[in-house]
């Protein structure tokens, strides 16, 4: 296991490029001038030790002496000692809807952005208590296993996206049978699926899913996302909107927040429903609900001590930065006689 202390110093890995633009136009530069100067035969013969390959060895060990530098600053840090710790909390399976109606831009930035933000913002809330993650359209796929990595379910998260799953649909029924084998352990009594999603296009069948889920002690706990106004669903090009999406007869379809159903589905199995228009008021609210829980006690291993490792990268940085002041740019006499490079001197 391992962490990184600074990410925002990998930023500095975007001067790379930048590096690389500058040594392509010195070279010209340099090409160009030397044109005016004399003409390729002669230069030969005034610097016959000048090597052609020496300066992009040079830009090479700069740039990977840079990278390492950067690693440094970003200090990764290792997990050295595994202990087993005591947690209290419930089970909780999000199931996100992914569909493309997911992509109406009722609210900002879009319902899926939104559904991800939410969830972000809840599992932020989490202490002890272990997640997993569904996502669904036209059926369901399992994204995240029950756990209590909490950055690796918000990685998962930020994946998601309404191209993952190529049938279309809302198969909450799907969703909610998933979830049932997430919650592998009998002796957790709290079980709470959250289902974040527009409720519309969903299967008319999904009341023997719910009375399964109920009877298995799973309380669904549903979120809505999108307005009753509704609004098109935009086709993109490069983050651009080409057109929206249109039915059969030609007419662009309106998708609105079905919170009918949303309420059925909570009600039935004693969960709760809120609309997810206020991030904050979600957050509460969930705060609020699992806190009336009991919590189950259970075992987990985590790593208790990390070490860091950041001075592997600054010693190779220091390394590779004596390295490029050793090479010089002339040629290296016993590769000459090699001739690996084709640098064979014209007499």
């Amino acid at each position: 296991m391992y962490v990184l202390e600074e990410k925002i110093y990998f930023y500095l890995l975007a001067v790379i490029p930048v590096i690389i633009l500058l040594f392509v136009l010195l070279q010209l530069w340099k090409k160009r001038t030397q044109k005016k100067f004399a003409d390729a035969p002669l230069l030969k013969r005034l610097s016959p030790e000048t090597s052609t390959f020496k300066p992009l060895l040079k830009l090479i060990t700069l740039l990977l002496a840079f990278t390492c530098l950067s690693f440094a600053l970003v200090n990764p840090k290792l997990g050295t000692k595994l202990e087993t710790v005591k947690r209290e909390g419930v089970d909780i399976v999000f199931a996100t809807d992914v569909s493309k109606s997911m992509l109406a831009e009722d609210i900002t930035p879009n319902r899926l952005e939104k559904s991800k933000r939410l969830i972000s913002e809840i599992i932020n809330q989490l202490a002890g208590d272990r997640i997993g993650i569904i996502a669904y359209a036209g059926e369901a796929f399992p994204q995240l296993p029950i756990t209590t990595d909490y950055a690796a379910a918000k990685m998962f998260l930020q994946g998601m996206n309404t191209d993952m799953l190529s049938s279309q649909g809302t198969a909450i029924g799907d969703a909610i049978d998933m979830a049932k084998d997430y919650f592998n352990d009998a002796e957790q009594t709290n079980k709470i699926l959250v289902i974040v999603s527009d409720g519309e296009d969903h299967e008319e069948n999904i009341s023997y899913a719910i009375s399964e889920a109920r009877e298995k002690g799973i309380r669904i706990v549903t979120i809505g996302v999108g307005t009753a106004k509704g609004g098109p669903i935009p086709i993109k090009r490069n983050g651009i909107t080409e057109t929206y999406k249109k039915d059969r007869q030609g007419e662009v379809v309106i998708t609105k927040l079905n919170e009918e159903t949303l309420k059925e589905i909570s009600e039935e199995t004693n969960g709760a429903y809120i609309n997810g228009r206020s991030t904050s008021e979600v957050v509460s609210f969930m705060k609020d609900f699992l806190g009336q829980m009991d919590k189950k006690e259970f075992e987990t291993k985590q790593f208790a001590d990390y070490k860091s490792q950041f001075q592997w990268f600054l010693g190779a940085a220091i390394l590779l930065l004596i390295l490029d002041l050793l090479f010089l740019e002339r040629k290296t006499a016993w590769l000459r006689k090699l001739n690996l490079f084709n640098e064979k001197n014209e007499k």
